[in-house]
């Protein structure tokens, strides 16, 4: 696993934007998969500027999100709205190639297998789930629904008791990965990622795991 440390949160968003537009360039069919949540705000603002001045053409992309409450779509709190609001009414994609995770969960993760990503964006929790994948979830889990810690319900302000979200074996078949913390908020479940026993109860801890992370 490689680690990057950069300055500040604008060096972080300019930096995984950058990649995100090289694989668009290099593969204009290519499959991403994105996060949500206040990490990747910056990024998705950044990656926008960056397509506004390049012209990159995001119409044959294919995404896959990692994880969606459940809930309505078009509730203003679902991770569809977050994306709609920060990334996709923004770029040229094409919303019939846009996924989320959902009642139909078992589709969901057979279109993965058909389409692998080729970069997947995460963030990671204070307890270390990535995705939806909380502390204690096997490392072999598939895209299911869940039922969301107390803290993850705290941390993200949300008063639901599930979500729908790729398995921690989904994430681990992208070709790439690229996982994104800042704020000193994060530092210690990053430290406990990157140094401690590789174990379920830190879901992120597999990470140092994949080929290309």
């Amino acid at each position: 696993m490689k680690v990057l440390i950069l300055k500040n949160k604008n060096e972080i968003a300019k930096k995984v934007s950058e990649i995100i537009l090289d694989i668009v360039r290099k593969k204009p069919n290519c499959v991403l998969g994105l996060a949500s949540g206040k990490t990747m705000v910056p990024i998705y603002k950044e990656l926008v500027k960056k397509y506004k001045k390049s012209g990159i053409d995001f119409s044959n992309v294919k995404t896959f999100n990692l994880d969606e409450y459940a809930i309505k779509e078009n509730d203003r709190r679902s991770l569809h709205y977050f994306m709609n609001k920060y990334l996709f009414s923004k770029i040229n994609i094409n919303k019939k190639n846009i996924n989320f995770p959902n009642s139909k969960f078992k589709k969901y993760e057979e279109e993965i297998k058909k389409s692998p990503i080729d970069l997947q964006i995460l963030g990671i929790g204070n307890n270390g789930h990535i995705g939806f994948n909380e502390p204690g979830s096997s490392f072999k889990s598939v895209t299911r629904k869940v039922k969301l810690s107390e803290s993850t319900k705290k941390v993200n302000n949300v008063f639901f008791d599930y979500a729908y979200t790729a398995g921690i074996k989904t994430i681990m078949n992208s070709k790439k990965i690229i996982l994104v913390a800042f704020g000193k908020d994060k530092a210690e479940i990053i430290k406990k990622a990157l140094k401690e026993k590789i174990t379920e109860k830190i879901p992120a801890s597999i990470l140092r795991k994949h080929r290309n992370a």
